[in-house]
């Protein structure tokens, strides 16, 4: 029970890799961790997604959209998955305005005591904002190798890339090496203080 105390958020939309999502839901609370699946829920109470190969269903009851920035620190880390979640999420009405779900990863990576963790084409997610990835090391699916060049990053060719506080891993089929560093990063982490309470006079 390496991650009891720990909260993580695990972003979530149609045409995920179920194999990768159901490995976290089973992984991350094995090791004790508080896990919160996270989506844009367009005003519904919660919203059942369809996975992409065999088409399982996976309820998510939990909008990142109603999270501001002191809950948001609760988070020990928030994961951006494979497959097709960042490129739904990455949808906005309003060409003015970030995508939610960017704006709201782009308020995790201004906390450097939140872990970022982004693997295969969750680095999509990311495009809107490229700075948050500018000049750091990662990797990402084979497929956005120009990608992840075009977006000022630091390609490295090996499965699973640590750069601070963002961990990367290459496709979803890698998700028990991402886990597992995750899981080993958090753990080394000390833990939040709590509170102290106000003295009374």
């Amino acid at each position: 029970m390496q991650l009891l105390g720990k909260k993580i958020g695990i972003l979530i939309e149609g045409d995920f890799f179920e194999n990768e999502i159901f490995y976290y839901d089973f992984r991350f609370i094995e090791e004790g961790a508080d896990v919160h699946f996270l989506s844009r829920l367009w005003g519904n109470a919660s919203i059942t997604f369809q996975g992409h190969e065999y088409r399982a269903p996976f309820t998510c009851r939990e909008s990142f959209e109603t999270i501001d920035d002191a809950e948001l620190a609760t988070f020990d880390a928030i994961v951006v998955p494979s497959g097709m979640v960042s490129d739904r999420l990455r949808y906005t009405e309003d060409l003015n305005k970030l995508p939610p779900a960017t704006a709201f990863l782009q308020r995790a990576f201004a906390n450097p005591n939140i872990l970022k963790g982004i693997i295969c084409h969750g680095l999509w997610l990311t495009a809107p904002v490229r700075d948050l990835v500018r000049g750091r090391r990662l990797v990402c699916h084979n497929n956005l190798h120009g990608d992840a060049l075009a977006y000022g990053a630091i390609f490295e060719d090996q499965d699973v890339v640590v750069d601070g506080d963002l961990v990367t891993a290459r496709t979803g089929k890698h998700c028990h090496l991402f886990a597992r560093k995750i899981i080993e990063l958090l753990a080394a982490k000390p833990a939040r203080q709590a509170a102290m309470p106000e003295l009374v006079a």
